[in-house]
């Protein structure tokens, strides 16, 4: 079932201007400029509430309808506000309604025939187009914590606006990428204290229709070259890009393993398979593809 796009109808019990700091997005113009002809966006919609977009999509992956191979390449789900919003290890997005971009896409790299070891680099691609287009649209800056964290500073400290989520859809051949960044989220409304937002971080527009249309694209021109590339990340250039960009990368870090095991290091790299190298005090480099990393320090 396709979402139905009530944009333009009121939310229940409380008028959609009732902030005139946090106006709705434009449905109809995202449509006009991110929806064309031999482009990857083939579908937008912008639903007023709903739990979580990623569930939202991957439940229709699993119910077909949409051909052969389900839920169709290029569909952009939008929330204004989501009540069941999740990151990583199944952690809550809180947000109020409007206050940021909360949004899911649907990516199809094995029907182009991308390895699946390879689909490792789709959030670290994501990352790198959200945090260029903020950069851009927002005139801010903005650094990446691996593996999916967007992050801003604010009075002189590096705070988490966003996050991002991919999964399977279980059909063999997609994923879909969730993305949620605090646009113009107030100081006494962060859900805790290592939060943030654009706003915050003296972006120069909260408007958010600019802002996601920048996003959007980014990941477009991403997709696009990695996808071409076979998923390389190296011969595309994606892992420079996300190299340059990583706040994680010198750092003294601990990553917190499953098993509840813990490795402490220095972060020297990203390989080639997206994943964290850590020389540790024993001397030697160990891979991370998995797990919580908190930054401890800056090396050296």
């Amino acid at each position: 079932m396709t979402p139905r796009d009530d944009s333009e109808s009121p939310e229940p019990r409380r008028s959609r201007w009732s902030d005139l700091d946090r106006p709705p997005l434009n449905a109809a113009a995202l449509r006009r400029a991110l929806v064309r002809e031999g482009g990857l966006w083939r579908e937008l919609d912008v639903v007023q509430r709903t739990g979580s977009t990623n569930s939202d999509l991957v439940a229709r992956a699993a119910a077909g309808g949409e051909g052969e191979g389900g839920l169709r390449e290029g569909v952009v789900l939008v929330a204004e506000e989501q009540s069941a919003a999740r990151g990583r290890l199944d952690r809550k997005w809180v947000a109020p309604a409007r206050s940021g971009l909360f949004f899911s896409v649907s990516l199809r790299p094995g029907d182009a025939g991308v390895p699946m070891e390879r689909w490792g680099w789709l959030p670290l691609l994501t990352g790198v187009a959200v945090a260029t287009g903020l950069a851009r649209a927002a005139g801010v800056d903005t650094a990446l914590k691996w593996p999916n964290d967007v992050l801003v500073t604010v009075g002189g400290e590096e705070r988490k606006a966003g996050g991002i989520l991919a999964e399977a859809t279980g059909d063999g051949g997609g994923v879909v990428v969730g993305v949620g960044v605090n646009v113009s989220l107030r100081a006494e409304e962060l859900p805790v204290p290592t939060a943030g937002s654009l706003g915050l971080a003296g972006a120069v527009s909260t408007d958010r229709d600019p802002l996601l249309r920048a996003v959007l694209r980014g990941i477009e021109d991403w997709y696009g070259r990695w996808r071409a590339a076979g998923g390389d990340a190296g011969a595309c250039g994606l892992q420079e890009a996300y190299a340059a960009g990583c706040a994680t990368l010198g750092r003294v870090v601990r990553a917190e393993l499953p098993g509840e095991r813990a490795l402490v290091g220095e972060a020297v790299a990203v390989d080639g398979d997206g994943r964290l190298v850590l020389a540790t005090e024993a001397g030697v480099q160990e891979p991370v593809g998995a797990g919580d990393i908190v930054h401890l320090r800056a090396a050296g």
